[in-house]
Order: structure tokens, then C-alpha cells, then sequence
């Protein structure tokens, strides 16, 4: 198959996917593409093919020669990650050490602390007074503050870490995102020094007391969760008021009855087009065949989830913000044995905001159009860089 595509894919409006992307969903779901380094890939666009891969063992994010593997990138998040001997077990290893930390127990515990901290930053919204930029005052505080309470990570470093972190994911500067990616991890052993002295009810300090684990690996771990545990949740509080204040009549069958907010989160969490094309990226390990495209071992594949979650094959009229959808099948988190860890942690969060923000402002509307509003496109997880709102 020739190359059909190079990304990244030209992406000006927050509430689609990239033209290009649907344009090559509607021509099948496996496309071969160049990555921005010009490197070939399989881009796989299909909600079925897509949901099926990221569950394939076949599949995985380590390759035999990473030196040579093809990437989608410069930054570190783009590496090869993992030995490829002992992917498998090493990545079930984590998940065992990880999962408790999120267990449902663990969630409904944490749940009122989140509500607090969601009530409190629209205090500070409403104090703030419209216009006010709902992004800088919500979406990018709080998930900062519930991860670094989760992880017992001192409310005072929350502003270094959001630094740290936006370095860590910039796009365009190979040195800044390297400062940030040390930062982080340099902080992180620190912290668990801290924790092994004085620990604490929080997840550094269980791992700390957990037996056969090196102090590298949990500030590895930890600094992981830290950056995953609130980016992409930043990104889901703005897209998700944006969706919601540009489809009124959803925002006010939230506001007429709140219990729909559960389902509303997961139609945010499907419908949230993010990025300009490519996807999860993992590496063959052996030769597969996807809908009659032939992937050779050690090739790279593109997951395009925000395709997949698209896919007018799997939910009728995707475009459209539908807060009664049964979107439960949507392939954000992932699916399978790599499903995210940190899912449940999300779902709380956007819970919490979507629930007070109907009732503390059901007025609220945007105080600019949406061709103005600016997306963070040097940033590794998109999204709105604003969101300025009047109620």
C-alpha cells in the first residue's frame, strides 16, 4: 500500500476531527502514513479495528531495535518504551503495583476531597467575576491538585509541577521537553526520600512500604502518574464546556436534571476530538493482518482513537453531542489489558465539575466565538489554551 497521508493533519476546530482523519475513515480503516518525521506507519481508523488492536498482544510499545524504529517524534513521550524481552511481564508487574491505587474503594474515598476542591475553585470563578477564564481557573487547577493529593505530593510544588509538566509535553522545543521530563523525575526522588522518613497516607508512600520496589522505579512510576493523572483530564473540562455551551439545548437538559451527568461525561469523553490525526502508538511483533492489510513485525501502528470514537459504524450521528448516548464503547482510555489505571480517577473529576458547574452557573455561556478561541497546539495532549465564559 503507498502512503496516503502525512501528519500531522491540519486541525482548526476544537469541536471536529481533523477533515483529513474523516476523510480517510470513510475510505476504509488502514492507511499507511508518514509520521512528522517522515518515518512510514500504519494509521488504523476504525472503531472495530481500533478497540480490537489495543487489546492484541501482538501489538506493544517496545521494538527489538528501537534505535532504528520509526516514531512519531522527538520529545521522550515519543520514544520506544520498554524491554522487548520482557514487555509483557514487566507491564503486568506494574499493573498489579498500580491498581490498588485506583481501586473503586480508593475512588469513593477520594470522591468527597475532589468535590471540595471543585466547589472551591468556582468560588474563586464566581469571585473572579465574568469574563472569567474557565480553563486557567478549573480545568488546568484542579486535576493539578487531586493528583498531587492523591500521590501525597505537597500542595506548594503544584505550581512547579504544572511547569515542569507543560516542558515535559512542549512539541516544538526537543530541550525543553528533555528540562522538563529531568525536573520532573528529579523531583520525583526527592519525593520519595521524603515519603521513606515521613510517610503518608497516599500513593508514593504505599509503594515506598511495598517490598522489592526501587526507589528509581517509584519516582519513575510516580512522576508517570503525575503528568498522565492531570493532562488529559485539563483537556477534557475545557473541550467538554466548550461541546456543552456550543450545543445549548444539551447544556440545558444538564441543567434541568443533573443525573445525566454520568452519561454526559462519557459522550464528553467520546466526543472530545483532540490532536491533528496519529494515535496510540505501538510496534508489531509479529506479522498481522488487519481488514486485509498485511502489518509486518516490527512496523509501527497508529490507534487513532479520536477516529475510532467517530466511526459512524459504531455510534450514529457521531458528530453530534448527544448526553443520553449510550457512548460507553468509546476507546478514549484505551480497552483491554491496557486499559488506563487512571479512568476511574477522570470519571470522578469530570463528574464533579459537570455536576457543580450546572448548578453553581446554569447561565453560563461563552464570552467569545469559538473561531477566537486559541487551542495548545505545541502541547503533547492539545486542547483549549483559553476558555473565556460569562454567566
Amino acid at each position: 500500500m503507498t502512503v496516503t497521508a502525512q501528519l500531522p493533519f491540519e486541525h482548526r476546530d476544537p469541536l471536529r476531527i481533523a477533515p483529513r482523519l474523516r476523510e480517510l475513515q470513510s475510505q476504509g480503516p488502514v492507511h499507511r502514513v508518514r509520521t512528522a518525521l517522515g518515518d512510514e506507519a500504519w494509521l488504523v481508523t476504525g472503531h472495530a479495528q481500533v478497540q480490537r488492536l489495543l487489546d492484541d498482544a501482538r501489538l506493544g510499545r517496545s521494538h527489538p531495535t528501537p534505535e532504528t524504529a520509526a516514531r512519531t517524534g522527538e520529545t521522550l513521550f515519543d520514544a520506544v518504551l520498554g524491554d522487548y524481552d520482557t514487555e509483557a511481564a514487566d507491564h503486568a508487574r506494574i499493573r498489579s503495583l498500580l491498581q490498588p491505587h485506583f481501586s473503586p474503594k480508593r475512588m469513593r474515598t477520594l470522591r468527597p476531597r475532589v468535590e471540595a476542591l471543585t466547589a472551591r475553585l468556582l468560588d474563586e470563578l464566581a469571585e473572579h467575576g465574568p469574563p472569567a477564564d474557565l480553563h486557567a481557573l478549573v480545568a488546568v487547577p484542579l486535576p493539578i491538585l487531586v493528583i498531587c493529593e492523591l500521590l501525597g505530593v505537597p500542595y506548594e510544588d503544584c505550581d512547579r509541577f504544572r511547569a515542569w509538566t507543560a516542558d515535559a509535553a512542549n512539541l516544538g522545543d526537543r530541550a525543553r521537553s528533555d528540562r522538563g521530563v529531568r525536573e520532573l523525575y528529579g523531583y520525583g526522588h526527592e519525593l520519595v526520600a521524603r515519603k521513606r522518613v515521613e510517610p503518608g497516607d497516599d500513593v508514593i508512600s504505599r509503594l515506598a512500604a511495598t517490598e522489592g520496589v526501587r526507589d528509581e522505579e517509584i519516582a519513575g512510576l510516580s512522576m508517570a502518574l503525575l503528568f498522565a493523572g492531570h493532562e488529559t483530564t485539563v483537556v477534557h473540562i475545557g473541550l467538554g464546556t466548550l461541546l456543552l455551551l456550543t450545543n445549548p439545548d444539551q447544556w440545558r437538559a444538564l441543567v434541568a436534571d443533573p443525573g445525566l451527568v454520568p452519561k454526559a461525561v462519557e459522550e464528553i469523553l467520546r466526543a472530545s476530538a483532540k490532536g491533528s490525526g496519529g494515535g496510540i502508538p505501538r510496534y508489531a511483533r509479529e506479522d498481522l493482518t488487519v481488514d486485509g492489510v498485511t502489518i509486518r513485525a516490527g512496523e509501527l501502528v497508529l490507534l487513532a482513537n479520536s477516529a475510532a470514537n467517530h466511526d459512524p459504524a459504531a455510534f450514529t450521528d457521531p458528530d453530534r453531542l448527544d448526553i443520553t448516548r449510550s457512548a460507553a464503547a468509546h476507546v478514549t482510555f484505551g480497552h483491554g489489558a491496557r486499559y488506563c489505571l487512571g479512568a476511574p480517577l477522570a470519571r470522578v473529576e469530570l463528574q464533579a465539575v459537570f455536576t457543580r458547574l450546572v448548578t453553581r452557573f446554569p447561565t453560563l455561556r461563552l464570552a467569545t466565538d469559538v473561531e477566537a478561541l486559541r487551542m495548545r497546539r505545541d502541547a503533547l495532549t492539545g486542547g483549549l489554551a483559553e476558555l473565556p465564559v460569562r454567566w
